[in-house]
């Protein structure tokens, strides 16, 4: 079964990447605390925000790095399924709160543009490009990490946003020198919070999904699935079927299989365990079995 891993020696891949989910923590928490202090000082609502968008992203590789943590455990007698969701609760969480930030962002920029406020461009220039530099340096370190789950391919589209975000407020803060227009903060500030939001309902869409024990999308159509399993010798009928991720990347099968009277149940289950796995890439599969006499009354084709 896809199930018996070995969980009780630390994998050295995952240590190493968990190092360096640490080290991007660090730096974006002293980062965002250097861009709020330059934002204060300054007055850039927009600096401000991207140091708000900042400290989001290291919350979000904080939890994202107890999650993987979390993940690894072995499935118990109070999670019998493995915590294998913890990532994607985490992922939840992360894009929840990103969308509630950029929301408060477009509310405080709105406001600005109806009331702009002196700013000191030349700090802001220099801050956001230190910012430009570490964004930069935590993307490269949790890029490899990105295929792997929810949490990290959020996290580092959020450091990738955030360094596009800098190069926002750094052209703003040239105009502010350059022209003296103090609009253009609120205007990027507004622009920052509507990228967040896109990618935040991007990244939010697939995290529902799996929650919610959508069929997966990158996998085969149902009726196939559901065709081929009944062109199996021996199968009469299939119904009650549930096909949904147990976790991000591991999905599962779940079927009531109405067998032939004289089919042999052992070979039928076997062939179909077997077509499940070989074409489907389905190794988790619950398959219960019924005879004629046993079998469901008026059973929904899907679901129960």
């Amino acid at each position: 079964m896809p199930h018996d891993h070995a969980h009780h020696h630390p994998d050295p891949d995952a240590l190493a990447g968990d190092r360096r989910v640490g080290v991007a923590v660090a730096v974006n928490i002293l980062l965002t605390v250097v861009q709020i202090i330059a934002g204060v000082v300054s007055g850039s609502l927009a600096l401000v925000a991207d140091a708000i968008h900042n400290l989001s992203d290291a919350l979000s590789l904080v939890i994202a790095f107890w999650a993987r943590k979390l993940a690894r455990r072995p499935a118990d007698a109070s999670m019998t399924f493995g915590y294998g969701r913890a990532e994607v609760v985490a992922a939840m969480v992360n894009y929840t709160t990103l969308i509630v930030i950029a929301l408060y962002l477009a509310a405080q920029g709105i406001e600005r543009l109806f009331n702009p406020v002196e700013i000191e461009g030349w700090i802001v220039v220099v801050v956001a490009a230190v910012a430009l530099v570490i964004d930069s340096v935590t993307a490269l370190l949790i890029m490899r990490l990105s295929s792997e789950s929810m949490n990290m391919r959020a996290a580092f589209l959020h450091n990738i946003a955030d360094a596009m975000g800098s190069v926002a407020v750094i052209i703003g803060g040239t105009l502010i020198l350059l022209y003296d227009w103090r609009l253009i903060d609120p205007i990027i500030t507004l622009m920052i919070s509507g990228y967040i939001l896109w990618h935040s309902w991007l990244g939010i869409r697939p995290v529902i999904s799996v929650l919610m024990l959508a069929t997966p999308d990158d996998g085969p159509p149902l009726e196939e699935l559901i065709t081929a399993m009944q062109a199996i010798d021996g199968v009469a009928d299939i119904h009650h079927v549930h096909h949904f991720r147990m976790a991000e990347h591991e999905a599962a099968l779940e079927a009531h299989i109405l067998i032939e009277d004289e089919a042999d149940p052992l070979r039928v289950k076997n062939d179909l365990k077997s077509l499940l796995q070989s074409r489907f890439a389905l190794r988790h599969s619950v398959l219960e079995f019924e005879t004629r006499a046993d079998a469901c009354t008026a059973p929904q084709r899907i679901g129960h």
